[in-house]
């Protein structure tokens, strides 16, 4: 497939719709998403044969009441614990999940909770991905943001208070190289106290120059750490390579980052599965890097187009709360991030329970920060949203809000001599 067509989705020709076509129909004519492509850095690691052997022998339904009774009563929560507070047997125990997840984000966070926002500079991509509303065949209006424009916009965030920026594009090297995010970090580092990057994994020498140029951590979603199920819904693009994708934070830290943040999509496939694989993978790589800082998001699978493609497993709010204080009460020391695909109330409660930061002032659209924060219409053009988000406060409301509950929010807590 030419890249002409990957961005020009408004005028997809039949030969690529066949291709299309055939992607979603006959496996046989999709790569092996097990294998490496040109170019992929592979490192042997050992951490993921590790994941995954634990994630292939938990049976939940195995655990019993008492299990999960034992591990609220343990002060040090073990695998084996960990895995019955995620079992469906621990749903009724939520309260008293809750009440151990609190303590434990108290001992370890005070009463803390850190703010940042997300900047999407670029939404194009040269993936199949059939549940993201930037893959490659969707009618959207596609935009990459000139440097000139990514100052403004950052400015414009930046005058809101916002310290903290989280850097994402559609996973596009053609369209957005490792050279271009790079400048827009050294435009991040002039701005913003601290500079988060979410874009297509890389080698750990282009994670080592991105880090250069001004980022302090990457996070990377694996979105399901069930291979066969990652091979029905990535049927085309780099994306498509699983393994290459799971040593991603590890080659970040290889090239120096600060740390790095973990995320299954919760829902598309089994919730529990993939929350002990996530939760894993940090407490693994935590133990092989324990300099590095470390964070779990928790997002669930937002309504989509393609819905019946994927056959989405739908994670309830009581269900997502009890992944969250699991994972406070396994890993106490790591931070856990709330996004604005939540709604208000949720994460109102969760803040006061487990997450230790929650994103504030959102748009995953491009180039509409001016009409967000400011109210006024943008001048330029804008590309589309990658999904839907539930919390559209603005950083001043977040902030008033928190301080009111008693919590203190944290704009930045490091500082480069």
């Amino acid at each position: 497939m030419e890249n002409k067509f990957l961005f020009d989705s408004e005028n997809l020709p039949e030969s690529v719709l066949d291709k299309k076509h055939l992607l979603e129909t006959d496996p046989s004519c999709r790569k092996n998403h097990m294998e490496y492509l040109p170019g992929m850095e592979q490192i042997q690691s050992g951490i993921c044969d590790k994941v995954i052997s634990e994630m292939n022998s938990y049976d939940y339904s195995q655990y019993t009441e008492k299990d999960v009774m034992s591990a609220l009563d343990h002060d040090i929560c073990s695998l084996e614990d960990f895995k019955a507070l995620l079992s469906p047997v621990a749903e009724p125990f939520l309260e008293q999940l809750a009440n151990k997840a609190r303590l434990e984000t108290s001992r370890h966070f005070g009463n803390t909770v850190y703010l940042f926002t997300p900047l999407y500079i670029a939404n194009y991509c040269e993936n199949y991905c059939v549940y993201c509303g930037f893959n490659c065949y969707n009618h959207i209006r596609r935009m990459k943001l000139s440097m000139e424009q990514i100052e403004h916009e950052m400015k414009i965030i930046a005058d809101s208070g916002m310290e903290e920026i989280l850097i994402l594009t559609g996973e596009s090297r053609t369209q957005s190289d490792v050279a271009y995010i790079g400048e827009a970090c050294k435009l991040a580092r002039r701005i913003f106290r601290m500079v988060g990057l979410e874009i297509y994994p890389v080698n750990t020498d282009e994670y080592r120059y991105l880090h250069q140029c001004g980022a302090d951590y990457v996070t990377v979603f694996q979105e399901t750490y069930d291979s066969d199920k990652y091979e029905t819904i990535h049927l085309y693009g780099h994306k498509r390579v699983w393994p290459y994708r799971f040593d991603a934070q590890e080659r970040a830290l290889r090239g120096g980052m600060r740390g790095v943040g973990f995320s299954a999509l919760l829902g598309l496939s089994d919730f529990r599965t993939d929350a002990l694989a996530s939760a894993l993978h940090v407490y693994y790589l935590q133990r092989k890097y324990p300099h590095a800082e470390m964070s779990l998001s928790c997002p669930r699978l937002r309504p989509i187009i393609n819905n019946d493609k994927i056959n989405p497993m739908d994670v309830g709010e009581k269900q997502l709360c009890q992944v969250i204080c699991a994972y406070r009460i396994f890993l106490p020391f790591v931070g856990i991030t709330v996004s604005s695909r939540e709604s208000e109330a949720f994460r109102n409660g969760i803040v006061k329970i487990a997450a230790t930061k929650v994103s504030a002032g959102v748009s995953t659209g491009i180039g509409d920060h001016e009409s967000k924060y400011r109210g006024k219409e943008s001048d330029g053009p804008q590309g589309d949203e990658q999904f839907e988000i539930n919390d559209n406060r603005s950083f001043q409301k977040m902030y008033e809000h928190i301080s009111k509950e008693g919590l203190q929010p944290v704009l930045n807590d490091y500082l480069y001599v």
